[in-house]
């Protein structure tokens, strides 16, 4: 019989981190530790609220000269470039001015708040970062996913070899006991969606009130040169994006693509990207 799960839970990456583990309760608590290290060191490298943590720094200056970064940072910067590319900007990660003049982010004196373009970002040896032109890089869509993801490292690399990391609308299973999912939809109402192993998920939502934003934070921005027919904006009719994969920072930037990709082909495109699209309805249905 496996052991018990010790649950701890913590206040990080703008919501509250619950890991449960499953092991020995020294080993449980060893393993839990590192990974709620794990999870700190990915807030503070890639926080756009510290003016002196790596993603700051990037914004501020790499526009004039090479920035080197921490590993982690590197590694979702390469990330984010290729979910940028592979969805056709769909998943877009310079959208940072336009959050800072509407006050949802801090300005910390950048130089230019209207450039825009995931081309823009140029990754140079010895983890070097360089901007071709000063865009502003924000790194909500997918930071959060890959913590979650490097708190399941930390806690293998201890020996914890079954529980889960639960970071809001981010959430990742790991070994082979079963847990069950559910899904809190933009109406409020809580639908099942079975039991799950090995695998990852990730929420977000759209267009919903400002009250109804303490439940579900993250803020899905159009591109640039959408139209608003084709492509919703954060401030329309309410709805709420879950995708799998294996994971969580997949998981988690496949949420923004499925937001914004045309109704026709949103699946085919999530499915193409390494993800598996789950849309309750108003009805509680599952599509």
């Amino acid at each position: 019989m496996p052991a018990p799960a010790i649950r701890r839970l913590r206040p990080l990456l703008g919501t509250f981190v619950e890991i449960q583990a499953r092991a020995p309760a020294a080993l449980a608590e060893t393993g839990i530790e590192a990974a709620f290290s794990a999870i700190d060191e990915v807030q503070r490298q890639m926080s756009f609220f510290d003016p002196d943590s790596d993603l700051s720094r990037i914004n501020l200056h790499a526009w004039r000269k090479p920035v080197a970064v921490n590993p982690s940072t590197f590694r979702v910067l390469l990330l984010a470039r290729h979910m940028a590319r592979k969805s056709n900007g769909l998943f877009d990660f310079t959208v940072g001015g336009r959050l800072v003049r509407e006050g949802r982010l801090p300005n910390h004196g950048f130089h230019d708040l209207d450039s825009e373009g995931w081309e823009a970002l140029q990754l140079l040896p010895r983890l070097r970062v360089r901007l071709k032109r000063p865009v502003i890089l924000t790194l909500d869509g997918i930071a959060k996913g890959f913590a979650v993801d490097a708190a399941v490292r930390a806690l293998l690399a201890h020996g914890v070899t079954r529980g889960v990391v639960n970071a809001g609308g981010e959430l990742r299973l790991f070994g082979p006991d079963p847990v069950p999912i559910a899904l809190r939809e933009a109406s409020g109402a809580i639908s099942a969606l079975g039991s799950f192993r090995n695998t990852a998920m990730a929420t977000s939502a759209v267009g919903l009130s400002l009250e109804d934003q303490a439940r579900f934070p993250s803020c899905i921005v159009t591109p640039a040169g959408c139209d608003g027919a084709a492509c919703p904006h954060f401030n329309t009719c309410p709805r709420v994006w879950t995708v799998m994969a294996n994971e969580a920072w997949r998981a988690d930037a496949l949420t923004k693509v499925a937001a914004l990709a045309p109704d026709h082909e949103r699946s085919r495109r999530i499915a193409k990207l390494g993800g598996r699209l789950i849309v309750a309805g108003e009805d509680g249905r599952k599509h």
